[in-house]
This record gives C-alpha cells, sequence and structure tokens, in this order.
C-alpha cells in the first residue's frame, strides 16, 4: 500500500503531513511516558518486524503495491501510539533507503499504515477479546480479526486517496495529472487483492504471532501499555 511520488498533488501531500504532525507529537509524548526500559528491545524488534515483513510487496494496477504490514501485532504487544511510531520508522527508512514509497507521501502512507490500520486493529482486539484470559483462544482469534480489518482499512483508504487525484488535479481537459484512476477503479483494486489475499496473509501471521507468544512469553501480554 506505499504510494509513490507523484501519484499524489502536493496539495494531498501536504495535508497529510499536517495531520500526521500531531500524532507523531502525541506518539512520543506516550512513548517517552510509557516506553520502559525493558521494552525498547521489544519496540525496535517491532520496526525491524513491520519493515521487512512490508518489503514482500507486490504491485497493483493503479501505483501502489499489496503487502502484509504487522503493525496490529505491535500494536497488540505495545499499545497503538508505539506501534505508530515502529510503523512510521520503517515507512521512511523504506522511502529513503530503498525507494519504496514516495518521500511526499510519507504522511499519507504513515496515516494508512502506521495510524489508520494500527488504530482500528487495536481497538477490534480490544473488543473482541475484552475480559479473555491472556491464554484464551479468543485471544488469538481476535488478533487474526484484528488484522484482516486494519490491513483492509488501510486499502479502503490509499484507494480513495489515490481515486480522488484525477477529481481535485487534472487539466481543463479532463486528463489527470497524477494519480488516473477515479474512485470507481482504484478502490476496488486495493480492496479486492486485500480482502482476498493480503488480509489473510496478515491475519494469519498476526493469529500464529499471538498464540506463539501466549505459550512462549505470555508476560507481554501483561505488561501491555493501554
Amino acid at each position: 500500500m506505499h504510494i509513490p511520488d507523484g501519484y499524489l498533488g502536493p496539495q494531498t501531500c501536504g495535508f497529510f503531513y499536517a495531520v500526521m504532525f500531531p500524532i507523531w507529537i502525541i506518539a512520543a509524548k506516550v512513548a517517552k511516558r510509557t516506553l520502559k526500559a525493558r521494552h525498547v528491545p521489544l519496540l525496535a524488534i517491532g520496526a525491524a518486524f513491520t519493515f521487512v515483513i512490508m518489503m514482500f510487496n507486490v504491485p497493483i494496477p493503479g501505483g501502489s503495491t499489496g503487502h502484509p504490514v504487522g503493525g496490529v501485532l505491535v500494536a497488540i504487544l505495545l499499545g497503538p501510539w508505539l506501534a505508530c511510531i515502529a510503523v512510521t520508522i520503517s515507512l521512511v527508512v523504506q522511502a529513503f533507503l530503498f525507494g519504496d514509497g514516495g518521500l511526499t507521501a510519507i504522511g499519507a502512507n504513515c496515516f494508512n499504515l502506521g495510524f489508520a490500520s494500527v488504530f482500528t486493529g487495536y481497538y477490534v482486539y480490544r473488543l473482541i477479546s475484552f475480559n479473555a484470559p491472556i491464554n484464551s483462544n479468543r485471544r488469538v482469534i481476535a488478533a487474526g480479526i484484528a488484522g484482516y480489518i486494519g490491513i483492509n482499512v488501510a486499502a479502503f483508504l490509499t484507494g480513495v486517496e489515490l481515486g480522488l487525484q484525477p477529481l481535485i488535479y487534472h487539466t481543463a481537459s479532463g486528463q489527470a495529472l497524477y494519480a488516473p484512476y477515479k474512485l470507481n477503479v482504484a478502490v476496488p483494486m486495493m480492496l479486492v487483492s486485500h480482502l482476498l489475499v493480503f488480509g489473510w496473509i496478515e491475519a494469519a501471521v498476526t493469529l500464529l504471532a499471538v498464540k506463539y507468544l501466549q505459550k512462549q512469553d505470555p508476560a507481554l501480554f501483561y505488561e501491555t501499555h493501554h
């Protein structure tokens, strides 16, 4: 779901940077207040995990890509604000070092993958797993559902952002200046691939990781910052 340079107009890019700036400030303050020394390695591992899993991306017609994210899993373990930081770090490194996602689109990519997806998935998990024991299967199922919903929220938003560009930025004759496909094409292209393929991969990764950690290190779930 990385949006590259040249697919969002300058006002759209500026808007998402303006939206993400206060979010990053809040996330930094939450991290300063809640992050303990023993959690720092876990945050680093979370950022590395999202970085690696997002590198396995497949181009999707329309200018974006499909891939798992891993942000909801990090949110389940460390809370959504720290997960936002982890995903942001991954996206920035990918954009600057690998050209995966545009520098001008970092704000939009971080909003989709590091904020909307993470927070939606986290609260879906919290809702479904409410009052469930740490080692219960309900938490495992909740994690899978949360991962699936979270990634599809990001896919939907990416499709909407790309699909709006021809309506906002076009020549007098109607030719698109940036992303070429309108909403009726961009949204289905993003959603179909994630609803049918990448969402299930995300669900499986999140579900299996939570199941494994329940057995190997259940203390992680007790220490999660909510």
